[in-house]
């Protein structure tokens, strides 16, 4: 029996809108990627993918994604914020120049300093989502997202066994730093796992097939280089073990829907409307793949 995963990547309330819509629009043309064996969720992906996994009908995610939690902590964090110190640190981290960890723990650092909302407001916010479940709930659904510790920059996969509430851990894969708080689990705290990479799709592993959503393929420069030198390690990592890999990202009407910052909430519904007419575009091409 082939098994499949699913990988979704990080991008911000932009991120959260474009996937919620491709999701829906593959899920309506027949493609439910919610039937995935394995789902891992990386920031946006996290929030996306732990509402598939708990087993919310895909049909409805682009009806969905202006979920009012989700709009209240973006409209809490002020206005769109500037990146750039932030991505640039990212991509230090990707460089093979210094040791990943310190450079995450420097971001850490950064984010522990940064005047945001308190973590109890974010929960609050956040965690509206997924209020109706008990605090320490995770799917039933093979579910994993990813955080990176503020401390010591090191990196955290949560899953079932780690005996995380699937609110925390989620909130801590989107706890972008300098705009949101990190968020303390087991007296740690924990930020947004793009910080090791946006896709971390090498978690998917011992999959025949793995479809990977990466709201960013590549950008302008040095750093959209290394951004898809990552990405296509990750491939190549997971074809190794054996896997079929099929890339999605996002196409020209999407990319153009994005704008220039994926924290920018005026996008959001562009995105959402992008992404459902890509995954009906573009399902039957993957329907070979995934059924």
């Amino acid at each position: 029996m082939t098994t499949r995963a699913l990988v979704l990547g990080g991008g911000g309330p932009v991120g959260i809108g474009w996937e919620n819509g491709l999701v829906a629009g593959f899920a309506r043309a027949g493609v439910d990627l919610g039937q995935a064996d394995f789902i891992l969720g990386t920031s946006a992906g996290a929030f996306v993918g732990a509402r598939l996994a708990l087993g919310i009908d895909a049909r409805t995610f682009a009806d969905q994604s202006s979920d009012p939690a989700r709009r209240e902590a973006v409209a809490r964090a002020g206005p769109a914020p500037d990146l750039r110190r932030l991505i640039e640190l990212m991509a230090e981290a990707q460089g093979g120049k210094r040791n990943p960890a310190e450079v995450r723990a420097e971001i850490g650092a950064m984010a522990l300093a940064a005047d945001t909302m308190s973590e109890d407001d974010f929960i609050r916010t956040f965690g509206r989502s997924f209020a109706s479940l008990p605090r320490f709930a995770w799917p039933e659904k093979d579910f994993a997202c990813t955080a990176v510790d503020a401390e010591d920059g090191g990196f955290r996969l949560w899953t079932k066994a780690a005996g995380v509430g699937v609110t925390r851990a989620v909130a801590s894969s989107c706890s972008v730093p300098g705009v949101y708080p990190p968020i303390t689990i087991d007296g740690r705290r924990y930020i947004d796992g793009g910080m090791r990479s946006s896709t971390n799709a090498d978690m998917a592993a011992g999959y025949d097939v793995v479809v990977v959503v990466a709201v960013r393929l590549a950008g302008p420069g040095e750093i959209g280089e290394r951004v898809r030198a990552k990405l296509d390690e990750e491939v190549q990592t997971l074809q190794d073990g054996g896997a079929t890999v099929v890339v999605i990202g996002p196409d020209e009407a999407s990319a153009e829907a994005f704008g220039p910052n994926l924290m920018d909430p005026s996008r959001v519904p562009g995105a959402v409307q992008a992404g459902l007419a890509q995954g009906a575009a573009q399902a039957e091409v993957l329907k070979g793949y995934w059924t």
